[in-house]
């Protein structure tokens, strides 16, 4: 009889459901197209942003072009007017008769020349001194180079010229090209940089090839350093082209003028000739202009790849 009882009791307890786990919530999709629109709308904003500082870093030298080509009037005339009419080229032809436009240029490209070529392989070979070869002292010498560019110009600038001045180079082109060939110290930190890149198996196979210490730097090195060497010198000519206090300092005569002392003879006392000076601009900049847009693939690889590897 107790078991009988039992085994009622045990079939009117009803078996227990299992639990149902809850299906997985999917919020993958809502997340992921919140996350495509709010990168879509960053983007769009740096887009947005990137215009507008385009255009305010354009608009002063598009009205250096269009004042070139405008007459005296419509120079100074208000409210003033973007686009000019009538076109008017006398400006530019007022400039060859006003100074030695052409000498101002042939000078300049001379002194530019020579310092590109000086700062290029003086920097080059002290760098990679300083990335390849092994030395006591080694790295003592390069702090004291990161030192010498926390120096102002200024400071050197007085016991400079009286050495130039014992040497006889004042009013000369010597004190503007002779200081590139014994290097710059930030071009030497940057190729630095970049020299020490490359790879060491490079020029190990090279040492096994019989090849010297320079035919490693000039047949291995200097190839594939063609984009930090390009930005050294794109920012080497940069530099020197516009370089207006070092020209002021040692050349006296006219004949001798840089294009940079040059437009300051369009600044009177009394008046500024702006058609003219804004002509002489616009061709002062124009090469560095084209000199840009021609190497800057190279000197944005230049200058991205020199941080690769401290």
């Amino acid at each position: 009889m107790l078991l009988e009882e039992r085994y009622q009791a045990n079939r009117q307890i009803e078996p227990v459901q299992p639990a149902r786990m809850p299906g997985p919530i999917n919020q993958t999709k809502p997340v992921f197209k919140n996350y495509t629109r709010q990168k879509k709308l960053d983007r769009l904003m740096i887009y947005l942003m990137l215009v507008v500082l385009s255009i305010l870093f354009i608009l002063p030298f598009l009205w250096m072009v269009s004042t070139s080509i405008k007459t005296e009037s419509q120079a100074i005339s208000y409210p003033p007017t973007l686009w000019p009419a009538p076109f008017d080229f006398a400006n530019y032809r007022e400039v060859f008769e006003l100074v030695p436009f052409l000498q101002f240029y042939s000078n300049t490209i001379v002194v530019t020349g020579l310092t590109v070529i000086g700062t290029v392989a003086s920097s080059a070979v002290v760098a990679y001194a300083f990335a390849r070869i092994k030395g006591r002292g080694r790295s003592v010498w390069f702090i004291l180079l990161l030192c010498t560019m926390m120096l102002p110009p200024q400071v050197t600038m007085i016991p400079v010229y009286l050495i130039f001045t014992e040497l006889g180079w004042v009013n000369t082109f010597l004190p503007l090209v002779v200081p590139a060939f014994l290097g710059n110290a930030f071009f030497i930190f940057l190729l630095r940089q970049f020299f020490r890149a490359i790879p060491k198996e490079l020029e190990e196979s090279a040492i096994i090839d019989g090849c010297s210490l320079f035919g490693i730097f000039w047949r291995i090195v200097v190839p594939l350093s063609k984009p930090a060497l390009i930005t050294v010198a794109i920012l080497s000519f940069m530099g020197s082209w516009n370089d207006f206090l070092t020209p002021l300092i040692y050349l006296n005569d006219i004949d001798k003028y840089t294009l940079a002392l040059g437009l300051q003879m369009f600044n009177g006392q009394q008046t500024m000739q702006w058609g003219p000076m804004m002509a002489a601009s616009t061709m002062v900049i124009f090469p560095l202009v084209v000199l840009f847009f021609i190497a800057q693939k190279h000197f944005i690889q230049g200058i991205a790849l020199s941080g690769i590897k401290g």
